[in-house]
């Protein structure tokens, strides 16, 4: 079941909802409001971040284009 994040038209509170299929939170059944329970709530456009699990490189610490260790550091 996916989650969408909605805000309220009226009081703009952000809120998650997690909808049964994706045709109910489009037109079937309204989504209310937790905070003044509106049903005047629209579709947020949601964002999320990508990141790799376990990466020890740091971002500010240059490296070698061969082997990857510090600048200078092979015998090229």
């Amino acid at each position: 079941m996916p989650i969408y994040e909605y805000v309220c038209k009226k009081c703009q509170t952000k809120f998650d909802h997690l909808a049964r299929t994706m045709s109910a939170s489009d037109g079937g059944d309204k989504v209310k409001c937790p905070e003044c329970e509106s049903t005047q709530t629209a579709r947020a456009l949601s964002v999320f971040a990508v990141g790799a699990e376990g990466s020890s490189k740091s971002e500010s610490a240059p490296s070698c284009g061969r082997c990857g260790g510090a600048p200078g550091s092979c015998q090229a």
